[in-house]
């Protein structure tokens, strides 16, 4: 077995292998350590997307594993015998035997756990380190340093979503809505992690904006208005919209809330629709949604 201190490079963790090296590439070395075998080939689209991910985590595993990578095209003669009909294929090698694979491109996470079946848990990936620094980063107050975190991650990784979130939530933190859409962008519509909905949401919010200065003069008329009729819901939620343009996410939840508790189905509901809105915007799990569905439960309920 190979020793914990001894170096592996990249050269001997990763390698291109013919029909001809196979056995020394493959048979032979499994059994020192586990082997995995990417079959692929330059039209495999999906192979482009799975062998990066294969390659990040073999590095990740510190020597653990091995990866050799046969084209066949080139090579055809072992994935004739081992009987691959469509790519991309991994087989994982112990032993001098095939003990494990898969077919398809996978997500990260789950080659992970084919990886860690293989050598046992490991450390954690690159990627998962980078957006642990970069939350810590945000935790201490340093935005601009998560955000080049959060861009080295997508530079190994452009379709993390994740890292796109973090990233659309640093500028949307300094007030640049528009490169926060345009990174939020980048993420499928179909994809539902939490920060990223909470990120579209508060991008939803802050598109209902006017200008800067039309703002600020347009809330100091409607407070001023409901000064003078506290009533007019019309009002209210205009400035409560505006005000979770803005970011004001508890005052305009405390405005949103008082038009619920006067009328709760008032404009078919407007209210309460925007209030999940402003929710999403501020996260789930943060206080200004806790508290805002406590009080929202108890209007509703009572």
């Amino acid at each position: 077995m190979l020793g914990d201190g001894e170096d592996k490079t990249q050269a001997d963790l990763i390698v291109e292998a013919t029909d001809a090296t196979f056995v020394k590439e493959v048979i032979e070395a499994s059994r020192e350590r586990p082997v995995i075998v990417d079959f692929w080939a330059p039209w495999c689209g999906p192979c482009r997307s799975l062998t990066p991910v294969l390659e990040a985590q073999v590095k990740s595993a510190k020597g653990a594993v091995k990866l050799v990578k046969l084209n066949i095209d080139d090579h055809p003669g072992v994935a004739r015998q081992l009987r691959v009909q469509s790519i991309p294929a991994v087989f994982a090698f112990k032993g001098g035997q095939p003990i494990d694979g898969f077919m398809g491109a996978l997500p990260e996470s789950q080659v992970k756990a084919f990886i860690e079946r293989l050598t046992g848990p490991g450390g954690p990936s690159e990627i998962e380190v980078l957006l642990e620094d970069a939350a810590e980063l945000i935790a201490a107050g340093d935005i601009g340093g998560a955000a080049g975190v959060y861009a080295e991650a997508l530079q190994i990784e452009p379709d993390n979503i994740k890292a796109i979130a973090g990233l659309a939530r640093c500028y949307l933190d300094r007030g640049d809505v528009e490169r926060a859409a345009e990174v939020a962008a980048m993420a499928p519509e179909a994809a539902k992690d939490p920060e990223l909905v909470s990120i579209r949401a508060a991008l939803a919010l802050a598109s209902q904006a006017p200008p800067e200065t039309e703002a600020d003069a347009e809330t100091a008329a409607l407070e001023a208005k409901l000064a003078q009729a506290s009533g007019d819901h019309e009002a209210r939620f205009e400035l409560a919209k505006l005000l979770a343009a803005k970011g004001r996410l508890e005052a305009a939840t405390d405005h949103l809330l008082s038009i619920i508790e006067a009328d709760r189905d008032w404009n078919e509901g407007a209210a309460r629709s925007q209030l999940l809105t402003v929710f999403e915007a501020a996260g789930f799990g943060s206080e200004v949604a806790r508290a805002g569905r406590r009080r929202l439960s108890a209007v509703l309920f009572s």
